[in-house]
């Protein structure tokens, strides 16, 4: 079973504060650390964290406002100081090609490593080993995407008894059968895994919003996901102000996530006037109960559905 874990490396908005830092969240998956916004010091935040930054093998930005990108030159130049030699590519709305070009020639430091910029756009589906990634343009006054992590579909239960009375022998080609891979009798009758294995399960769906209004489309976007990670930069006092600054409040973000049919909502970007998240989740909680404000550096374990 592959473990899948969510770290909220920045769970602050537009400039660092004493409890948050800006905009950063880590998923990491077998071995593998896909990284959503990189603002200012996340490489510290990595240090800080249980995590390793060599491990990065993507960077997925939101858009382009500094407290989403402005960590991204040090991150790079940290990687190649400790000698990082596995290519790094970096993802974001139309201009991430040109913005890497200009980051990667501040300075006097030229990366030993291959760097790739990647524009993309809404609808893009982007395919990865065990996961895809999905894209959708958000309002936020400014290019900006919502990404959705999914895993692929995983292989249906296995029928113990089923297989035991085709013959099959209980070791090795239970194993086989239950990775997908035909089998063959020793008497010379194939075995189909769909001939033991019930219906294919779905894999972990992850939505990360970015900066954005709160937009229909994200309804539909979100649907059935195991976890919602939403932008509540201001409280429903400030509803007025949320819009006009292209943001969404803790009550509206509760909205989304309970149309969506989510397990669990998470709200980051808080803006630095707020000291903790307790009046978000009281908000939110009021429309959506699995409503959560975390900390930085708070791991999650996203686990898989039987």
């Amino acid at each position: 079973m592959t473990q899948l874990n969510i770290i909220f490396l920045g769970t602050g908005g537009s400039w660092p504060s004493v409890k948050r830092n800006v905009s950063s969240l880590a998923i990491k998956r077998a071995g593998e650390i896909v990284l959503f916004d990189c603002g200012e010091g996340t490489q510290r935040q990595f240090q800080k964290s249980n995590l390793s930054y060599m491990q990065i093998s993507k960077i997925f930005i939101t858009h382009f406002h500094g407290d989403h990108f402005l960590g991204i030159p040090g991150l790079i130049q940290t990687m190649q100081l400790n000698d990082r030699e596995i290519p790094l590519h970096i993802y974001g709305p139309k201009g991430m090609t040109k913005l890497l070009d200009q980051l990667l020639s501040l300075g006097y430091y030229k990366p030993n490593y291959e760097i790739f910029g990647h524009d993309i756009i809404q609808d893009d589906v982007l395919n990865f080993k065990g996961y895809k990634i999905k894209v959708l343009s958000v309002k936020h006054g400014v290019p900006a995407l919502a990404y959705c992590l999914i895993e692929d579909k995983r292989p249906g239960k296995f029928n113990k008894t089923k297989a035991l009375k085709l013959g099959i022998p209980e070791g090795p080609l239970f194993s086989k059968l239950q990775k997908g891979e035909n089998v063959v009798l020793k008497y010379g009758q194939k075995i189909t895994p769909k001939m033991v294995l019930g219906p294919s399960r779905k894999g972990r769906k992850i939505v990360i919003s970015g900066d954005t209004k709160p937009i229909n489309k994200m309804i539909k976007f979100s649907k059935d996901a195991d976890v919602l990670v939403h932008e509540a930069t201001f409280d429903s006092e400030l509803g007025d102000i949320s819009g006009e600054y292209g943001h969404t409040t803790a009550s509206q973000a509760a909205e989304i996530a309970k149309k969506a049919n989510v397990e669990k909502l998470f709200l980051v970007h808080l803006s630095p006037r707020y000291l903790d998240g307790k009046k978000f989740e009281i908000e939110a909680r009021e429309i959506f109960k699995k409503s959560f404000v975390p900390k930085d550096f708070q791991e999650v374990e996203v686990k898989l559905k039987k």
